[in-house]
């Protein structure tokens, strides 16, 4: 989302996610194991039954130098939500701080360090507003697949390989391991076992860039956590200051 105050001023919003690498997988990932499929499928279905949650993540990423040196880092976000239309994310680095504020009339990103703000009217799904601000604005909404797994549209996902990796710990929950191969991107996601199917951690491999960047992303759950409806109403700070939402050029081709 491009924020502006006019041509003498303009704020570029991105929030990326890259990482570092896991161990291999035991097995040979060469064809899709339908049990993996439906791994996802189930833990989809459970993450859209939650009505309301809170969940962290804290995310390690690679940058990339000309030469193939790799230098991480860091960030977090917490993301509130109450289906179906209603969101707050806050996402910090050491180097900035975002908020998205969804109360299903509109949505709301805004900048603490510059107080610069834009609101945009919205009134469609969280799912349908992850793509909206991707496809209008170049916003990428962190853990923006917790609203698209269990949908329909994952049911169309395209993958050249998925496959059972068998189980590891993460923190104290023991989790079922996958591994998935998709056009320019290797993943891997654990998977709380048992009844309560939440993902705990998720690795993205980037295969259409020659130096392999990845992201890890390690998240926390507080699954029907008591949120006041204040939260998702966003009420300009002092000095805020509220500035135009530019949408992306049209895609011609």
């Amino acid at each position: 989302m491009l924020l502006t105050t006019g041509a003498a001023s303009t704020v570029t919003v991105a929030w990326a996610q890259q990482t570092a690498p896991a161990s291999a997988p035991a097995a040979s990932a060469s064809s899709v194991d339908p049990d993996a499929l439906q791994a996802l499928h189930t833990m989809g279905t459970y993450l859209q039954s939650l009505q309301r949650f809170r969940v962290f993540t804290d995310l390690t990423g690679e940058r990339v130098l000309a030469d193939g040196q790799k230098l991480q880092h860091s960030a977090n976000a917490t993301l509130e939500v109450d289906r179906p239309h209603r969101l707050r994310a806050v996402m910090k680095s050491a180097r900035t701080e975002r908020e998205i504020i969804y109360d299903g009339k509109q949505a709301t990103l805004y900048s603490p360090q510059q107080k610069y703000y834009a609101s945009v009217p919205f009134d469609g799904t969280l799912a349908q507003l992850v793509e909206a601000l991707r496809a209008r604005y170049g916003v990428e909404l962190p853990l923006a697949d917790l609203f698209s797994w269990g949908t329909p549209d994952a049911q169309h996902q395209k993958f050249d390989s998925a496959m059972f990796a068998g189980q590891d710990y993460v923190g104290n929950d023991l989790c079922d391991h996958y591994a998935f191969r998709q056009a320019g991107i290797d993943w891997q996601i654990w998977i709380t076992s048992g009844s309560k199917p939440l993902p705990r951690k998720v690795v993205v491999t980037r295969t259409d860039d020659e130096a392999r960047p990845q992201s890890v992303s390690i998240l926390t759950w507080q699954p029907g956590f008591s949120i006041k409806p204040s939260t998702f109403e966003f009420r300009p700070p002092a000095g805020a200051k509220r500035i135009e939402a530019v949408q992306l050029p049209a895609n011609k081709g």
